[in-house]
């Protein structure tokens, strides 16, 4: 494996998509990592990545104190926030800082060394790359940590579907009735097969929803988590134990989680989606990844791992970077 020198930047905001896909990235560069989460103040909030005059003093003073040379070899960010830092840095550094941008940062993509945009933003450039779906750090030994941290679950009765909610998001329905509905489906076949349903929310789900869903699956075996009132999150262990996962059809990150762990993923999709979001759940559906809630019969699929090969491209391209350098 190639060795990288030097250290690693993550720069995010607050948003725990981002930082989990930044971070992931990061770990299999094998570097040295500092995260930083910046919120950078108005104007640069709203016009970032655009506006880089000033950038440095958009931040508080103690960031600013902290945000300087010496400048890190790698700095990765996600989201439209960080772009405004990861572009700043390639300046600073004079381009010895190899920059990588996660998601579209809807300027010239000419602007960091290396960006990942799914394939459903059809960003396409020399210097882009495209998985299928977000990055992430689902893998075979983050399954078993996962079943290590929880082995209760792995006494409940089989299936175990784990049912993983997001929350509201322009043009897909997210409310009252689609809760219902969604639960009662999920009720009926729990009736018709048995096994058991593990519940959990997100930091998008509305707490009135969860509400709902807890009066709607009263009663069902399994368990339902919204929040640390019922404990810490066993996201890891619900997905390490999980015979069929349902997600609802509102997130990337969570359908692209799911669709890696190896079993069967379904969604609940009621109307139309917006056209990105779209794109994305068609490329998995095409791909044999995702299926309907009726779905019964499921054909075994590859996990959707993307993760490590765009690691091992990086690798490359840094090594080659830091040898010219």
């Amino acid at each position: 494996m190639l060795k990288l020198h030097g250290d690693c930047w993550v720069i995010t905001d607050a948003a725990a998509g981002n930082q989990r896909q930044a971070l992931a990235l990061a770990q299999r560069l094998e570097m040295p990592a500092r995260h930083w989460q910046l919120e950078p103040r108005a104007p640069w909030s709203w016009l970032s990545p655009r506006l880089t005059v000033g950038a440095l003093s958009a931040l508080s003073f103690a960031q600013r104190q902290q945000f300087a040379a010496p400048w890190p070899a790698v700095a990765i960010g996600c989201g439209r926030l960080s772009a405004l830092y990861t572009r700043l840095l390639r300046k600073l550094s004079g381009g010895r800082c190899y920059t990588v941008q996660i998601l579209d940062p809807r300027i010239d993509p000419a602007q960091w060394d290396t960006v990942i945009a799914p394939r459903h933003d059809q960003l396409s450039a020399p210097n882009v790359l495209q998985p299928l779906g977000s990055l992430n750090p689902v893998d075979d030994a983050w399954l078993q940590d996962g079943r290590d941290a929880d082995p209760g679950f792995g006494e409940l009765p089989q299936p175990r579907v784990g049912v993983l909610l997001g929350g509201p998001r322009k043009g897909v329905a997210f409310d009252e009735g689609y809760v219902t509905r969604l639960a009662d489906q999920l009720l009926a076949r729990q009736h018709d097969e048995g096994g058991s349903l593990l519940v959990l929310a997100s930091r998008r789900t509305p707490r009135s929803l969860m509400t709902l869903m807890r009066q709607r699956l009263s009663g069902m075996r399994g368990l339902i988590w919204s929040g640390q009132d019922d404990g810490g999150n066993p996201y890891p262990g619900v997905l390490g134990w999980a015979d069929r996962l349902v997600v609802t059809p509102d997130s990337v990150n969570m359908l692209s989680e799911a669709c890696a762990v190896g079993c069967p993923v379904q969604t609940f999709v009621v109307g139309s989606l917006p056209t990105r979001l779209e794109r994305f759940h068609r490329a998995l559906r095409d791909t044999g990844r995702l299926h309907g809630l009726d779905t019964t019969t499921f054909a075994q699929v590859e996990p959707l791992r993307e993760t490590a090969a765009i690691a091992a491209i990086l690798r490359e391209r840094i090594a080659a970077r830091q040898l010219q350098d």
